[in-house]
């Protein structure tokens, strides 16, 4: 087999058919177990062929030419996993907006609410904001904060907990209070 994918790299055609005849149903097998689609295998199958023609020229049989094939269904299928994954599903629907909504995860904020967040931090004196950002948004502990801050652990947790406060406050439509307007230490 590897002998007449290397002459079908040479250019005999003879070599290429008979190559292609010996491992096609091997080649669809692999891939509709790849794939989980039996129908699609034949168009699986296909593309590999395709791939694996127009690299026989390269293909200098440093592997079994099975093993070479095979690699080569193996990327197809991830291939067209990726590109499934990618594309839009169409509906069974008439109604697509209700069916998109209904697709969307549930209870994470959304663009006005992020837009919201982000303008809640910004009004924050920028070490609390580092602190909190740190501590409660990339889930660093608060030794780690205090390593990145160059302070003390108390003061990361007094810079949280006065961050928090703010936050719900701003969040709420309460102005700052006295407490809040002191720089954090």
């Amino acid at each position: 087999m590897t002998d007449w994918a290397l002459a079908a790299g040479g250019g005999d055609r003879e070599a290429a058919d008979r190559f292609v005849r010996a491992t096609y149903e091997d080649v669809r097998r692999f891939v509709a177990y790849l794939s989980s689609d039996s129908p699609g295998a034949d168009d699986l199958a296909q593309e590999t062929y395709l791939r694996a023609m127009s690299g026989l020229a390269r293909f200098a049989g440093r592997s079994c030419a099975r093993t070479w094939l095979m690699s080569i269904a193996r990327r197809v299928v991830i291939d067209r996993h990726r590109a499934a994954a990618v594309r839009p599903r169409a509906a069974d629907t008439a109604d697509w907006q209700t069916a998109a909504e209904r697709a969307q995860p549930r209870h994470l904020p959304g663009f006005d609410e992020s837009a919201a967040v982000l303008d809640a931090l910004r009004r924050l004196d920028p070490a609390r904001r580092q602190a909190f950002v740190l501590t409660q948004l990339l889930g660093a502990s608060y030794e780690e904060a205090a390593a990145a801050a160059g302070c003390p652990v108390g003061t990361v947790r007094s810079r949280v907990a006065r961050a928090r406060r703010e936050l719900a406050g701003l969040w709420r439509g309460e102005p700052a209070g006295p407490a809040d307007l002191v720089t954090a230490g």
